[in-house]
């Protein structure tokens, strides 16, 4: 029986409880921070991410947060921002966003649920691995820029094909 077999049989769908049994599945770390979100590590290519989903019962919104430490210096910043913008535009499912207190490189996305929809295991696994695919892909150009002296525009190069592999 697949999980979504599993859940399918069950009233109660509570999108973290599917993904608490995909980080499982997976072999990925994880800890249940509350009934509402999971923290986990995703080992990818280039580094291990923290993922943090959480669901919105308010707005019916499962929100996922994938983030990276990353410490560029100083006067690189409006190059980087300036890297934001160009991934962002070449994506459509989540956005990048550098939280600069926090020196973390972060990709966020939000799954609206509402008027009682469900997202099934497919789905989820899905969104992680859409996340952890676009900070692969992406992951290079923000290192060029910030710290080989490289332009927005020579660091996006290195983005132009799609990264792809495993979450």
């Amino acid at each position: 029986m697949s999980l979504s077999d599993d859940y399918l049989l069950n009233d109660e769908l509570h999108p973290i409880d599917i993904v608490e049994d995909l980080a499982a599945n997976h072999a990925w770390e994880f800890d249940r921070v509350t009934e509402d979100q999971i923290a986990m590590a995703v080992e990818g290519q280039w580094r291990t991410y923290s993922l943090t989903l959480a669901w919105s019962e308010q707005d019916q919104t499962l929100r996922l947060i994938c983030t990276f430490e990353m410490e560029p210096p100083q006067g690189k910043l409006s190059d980087l921002y300036d890297v934001l913008n160009r991934c962002n535009d070449m994506v459509w499912t989540g956005a990048f966003t550098y939280w600069g207190e926090q020196k973390l490189m972060v990709w966020r996305y939000g799954l609206c649920l509402a008027g009682g929809q469900i997202a099934g295991t497919e789905q989820i696994d899905r969104l992680i691995s859409s996340a952890v695919t676009a900070c692969e892909r992406f992951y290079p150009a923000f290192q060029l820029v910030s710290w080989a002296d490289k332009t927005p525009a020579d660091a996006m190069r290195v983005a132009i094909a799609e990264a792809y592999g495993r979450a």
